[in-house]
């Protein structure tokens, strides 16, 4: 994995404990990354709540402790003592004794049956956690683990690009000319373009500029009429219109790039958990179920380039 793309996905860590904690209410969520490597250890690298940096660094083995029982297992753990846990190996207690956990939680990031990240929530006093913050827990791990898709199918788009020399149009249904990376070139800049509309005071040429994205959405062959500023009206694969709010259109667009919804919110000046509401919005819309469904379904009704 380059540094660039591990550090994307570190932030979507990052933003995954943050929104777990928001979500479960518990005080402690740290996690790491899975090194790709065979046989690597996952290293816990991001903390947030935490009263030190005794769990920074630590490397988690498959099948070891609460965190690498989940990995082996691909699925949530929880015990409500940790020190005092049977169903679990024991080699970490000193680390977590030291920043006081009892009642842990640990929950993988799967990613096409390959565990990518492990998410780990802790309260500092021994109790039930419940299925409310174990389902809040889940969430935010698919919330991670659709965003690394969305991700990883960019990364794969634009390696198979480079790889042919040209640029297939989406689909495979037709294509755009050009050298290595033009069409996500041309989607670069889309999303760049919707992010700056916004920001931009003369009606006139914000609709202008609008517009321009609405005619770079349309060469993928897609059936966005003209960009009007207001919704983004298009026609789903069944023949269903599909509108979505501007709004919408610009989270997708940012979405498409393999942004996160921290970088989104950056990028068009929101608030994360805006972004995601807007994301929740036209995943609706569209019928679809993950963020990478929201994207393809996008395109296909031309709504995206």
């Amino acid at each position: 994995m380059h540094v660039g793309e591990r550090r994307s996905d570190t932030a979507e860590l990052r933003t995954a404990l943050l929104r777990m904690r928001r979500a479960t209410g518990l005080p402690v969520a740290f996690g790491g990354l899975l090194d790709e490597r065979p046989r690597a250890p996952l290293r816990i690298g991001e903390l947030s709540g935490t009263s030190s940096e005794v769990l920074r660094g630590l490397a988690i083995r498959p099948g070891g402790g609460l965190g690498g029982r989940a990995m082996a297992l691909a699925r949530p753990c929880a015990v409500t003592d940790y020190p005092e846990a049977r169903h679990i190996s024991h080699e970490y207690d000193e680390p977590v004794a030291a920043e006081g956990l009892r009642s842990v939680l640990a929950v993988p990031v799967v990613v096409r049956r390959h565990v990518r990240a492990v998410l780990y929530g802790a309260l500092r006093t021994p109790q039930p956690l419940g299925d409310r913050v174990l389902d809040a827990a889940v969430a935010a791990a698919r919330d991670m683990e659709q965003a690394l898709v969305v991700r990883d199918e960019a990364r794969r788009g634009a390696d198979q690009v480079a790889g042919t020399g040209g640029v297939p149009g989406p689909g495979g249904a037709g294509g755009m000319g050009g050298g290595p990376g033009a069409w996500e070139a041309v989607r670069e800049a889309h999303g760049e373009l919707r992010a700056l509309a916004p920001h931009i005071a003369d009606p006139e040429v914000r609709d202008r500029l609008l517009a321009a994205c609405g005619r770079l959405a349309s060469a993928a062959g897609g059936a966005a009429p003209g960009g009007a500023p207001g919704g983004m009206p298009g026609a789903a694969p069944g023949g269903a219109p599909v509108v979505l709010a501007p709004r919408e259109v610009d989270v997708l667009a940012a979405v498409a790039t393999g942004a996160t919804n921290a970088e989104a919110a950056r990028r068009l000046g929101l608030r994360p958990e805006t972004v995601k509401g807007y994301l929740r919005s036209a995943m609706r819309r569209l019928g679809a179920h993950t963020r990478l469904e929201a994207v393809v379904a996008a395109r296909r009704a031309g709504l995206l380039p």
